[in-house]
């Protein structure tokens, strides 16, 4: 049997361990923790497959980035930091302007490890922030966790940080890419179905974006941490906070006989946010 996991470094081992009876022609192999049977002649090629980088699963940990404190609630991969990304609406960016601190709401999008978003070509703080260290986060709100003493208060959240040096999307076709997989991930399909954009609509918005290089997720989950307290008599517990989408409302000038299209209404019936 040989067994496929990832060793301290990240990188993906194969170890050759006893073999378990199996289909003919076949062996068990363990690829993350899961056991899959395969034909004995794949066997050579999935102990060739290419090393699996630690730096390919997480984000590195940095002076700034490292969580010195509660750092079980904090998390440096990918996969942790692109859900809450994705899951998230609103994103809010934060940049030094002549040696001011601005922190801007807006609505953004990610592409493999780059972050999008847009707004004026006029903006002054746009402007200023191209070439500039930026801070991006996202949170959720998703509880209040009450305790017997106010010390163990607390919320149950998910939150990301990354950080990264804004850029600007340079070209119409560039742009306009961009900008279609914005609305279409947002609203899947919809793009097509919408007056196309002029050329000045296009030269009136700015669209910026920043690779992300260090990022962390932090989440917190479950119950009062007091357990010492258990016997003090006062209600502790947890009272869950949702955000969700409400029932589609019609413009008032909408023309008659357009009803909500199915795709949004599965997105309003989902749960989700975006």
């Amino acid at each position: 049997m040989y067994y496929s996991n990832l060793d301290q470094s990240g990188n993906l081992e194969m170890n050759r361990g006893s073999t378990k009876s199996g289909l003919p022609g076949t062996s068990e192999v363990a690829v993350f923790g899961l056991t899959q049977s395969v034909k004995v002649d794949r066997l050579e090629e999935i102990a060739c497959m290419p090393a699996l980088n630690s730096t390919d699963l997480n984000y590195p940990k940095t002076e700034r980035t490292k969580l010195r404190r509660l750092h079980e609630r904090g998390s440096y991969i990918k996969d942790d930091v692109h859900q809450i990304l994705d899951a998230a609406p609103f994103c809010h960016v934060g940049y030094v302007i002549d040696n001011e601190p601005f922190v801007t709401p807006t609505i953004h999008w990610r592409e493999g490890e780059r972050i999008y978003w847009h707004g004026s070509a006029a903006s002054r703080f746009l402007r200023k922030a191209l070439g500039e260290r930026v801070c991006i986060t996202c949170s959720f709100f998703d509880g209040y966790v009450l305790s017997r003493s106010a010390f163990f208060h607390s919320a149950r959240f998910r939150s990301v940080m990354a950080f990264g040096t804004a850029q600007i999307l340079e070209g119409d076709n560039e742009k306009t890419e961009a900008l279609r997989q914005f609305v279409d991930g947002l609203f899947p399909g919809r793009w097509d179905t919408l007056r196309p954009m002029d050329p000045q609509e296009l030269k009136a918005t700015s669209i910026l974006y920043m690779d992300i290089e260090e990022a962390t997720a932090k989440t917190r989950d479950g119950w009062p941490n007091d357990p010492d307290d258990a016997s003090h008599p006062v209600w502790a517990g947890a009272i869950p906070v949702t955000t969700s989408l409400g029932a589609a409302e019609n413009a008032p000038d909408l023309m008659p006989g357009l009803e909500v299209p199915d795709s949004l209404k599965k997105l309003i019936a989902s749960g989700r946010l975006r």
